[in-house]
């Protein structure tokens, strides 16, 4: 599939064009509007993604027909399973009998047994069940779950989920299911159990080998966009010495909020989520009129001086983290 990336800072352009192509994507990148809009003319696009991240943004944007909308900052596992999840939704066969083992469930009549013995589901976990059986490969965290059976109006909070699936495994235990059919995916969500056989042992080697050559081209990507971070932070700093000294113009306020905003959305990219907070928090108050009183002058200089230390932090651990979700959430669509 050709993905597009529109996106005018070179570091995210960067690090997507590389995590996309590892993924055998075929991927342009446009660094404004008027180069996007001629590649789109030009080529056949799967998906394009955009560096407009404003909520009238993603709205104009899904009322004109986008599938979904990812807004940065974002980690590489979320938007690499959305992208799953758009392709997944293509061409879907219409079953009236969806099976797993001797679990059926019958769409026309909206009935679920086990070994011919009729279960009793909430309406609740009845639509929860559908949605694993006719999805057998894909994982669902809780809020994706929300997305797909509940309106807005009607959303509960992500722990009522939890609790549903709870229930429901129980039932299904109860019925006499031999093995949990609903299993969690660490740090991800939950999917239908494969059955027959265990590929826990069997993908062990191949999972781990994936997670040092992906952790190996990170830690690469981040050496090399270094020098820019340390760029970025050095016009925070004269940002707040600015505002200190009462020396404050319009524009650098305007360029040390287009630098925080840029921050936030790398370290978010690299999973680096206290380091994009805090370039976030520091982006907003840039947005907002300050008051150049005291305590606006002592918050923004401490903000600054915390993402510098997060900055001065190993990001391995971090690294290690995100890469893990990485892995497992490839697995788990194959």
């Amino acid at each position: 599939m050709r993905i597009l990336i529109v996106e005018d800072d070179e570091c995210i352009a960067k690090t997507l064009l590389s995590v996309l192509t590892n993924q055998h994507y075929t991927v342009d990148v446009a660094s404004d509007g008027n180069l996007g809009w001629k590649l789109i003319k030009a080529f056949s696009y799967g998906l394009i993604l955009t560096a407009k991240n404003s909520n009238t943004d993603k709205v104009e944007r899904l009322e004109a027909g986008a599938d979904d909308y990812v807004v940065k900052p974002f980690e590489f596992s979320e938007l690499l399973a959305r992208i799953r999840v758009l392709l997944r939704r293509r061409n879907l066969p219409i079953q009236t009998v969806l099976q797993w083992e001797n679990l059926c469930l019958y769409t026309d009549s909206c009935e679920v047994t086990y070994n011919g013995n009729l279960l009793t589901l909430t309406p609740n976990e009845y639509p929860l069940l559908e949605l694993f059986l006719r999805n057998r490969h894909q994982v669902f965290s809780r809020n994706d779950i929300l997305d797909h059976l509940w309106s807005i109006e009607q959303a509960p909070k992500e722990d009522t989920v939890t609790a549903h699936i709870k229930g429901l495994r129980q039932k299904l235990s109860l019925a006499g299911t031999t093995n949990d059919c609903i299993e969690r995916v660490y740090g991800i969500g939950y999917r239908l159990k494969e059955t027959g056989f265990s590929t826990k042992n069997q993908s062990l080697k191949v999972q781990q080998k994936k997670k040092s050559k992906i952790k190996t081209a990170l830690s690469e990507l981040w050496q090399n966009l270094q020098s820019k971070t340390n760029e970025r932070l050095a016009v925070l700093q004269q940002t707040a010495t600015g505002l200190t000294l009462n020396e404050l113009a319009e524009e650098q306020k305007q360029k040390g909020q287009a630098t925080a905003h840029k921050l936030a959305g790398i370290l978010g990219v690299f999973g680096l989520a206290e380091g994009s907070r805090l370039a976030k928090q520091i982006e907003q108050m840039f947005k907002l009129e300050m008051q150049r009183d005291q305590n606006t002058v002592f918050n923004l200089c401490h903000l600054v001086e915390l993402l510098q230390q997060e900055l001065n932090k190993p990001v391995f651990e971090e690294f290690d983290k995100a890469v893990l979700n990485f892995v497992e959430e490839e697995d788990s669509v194959k």
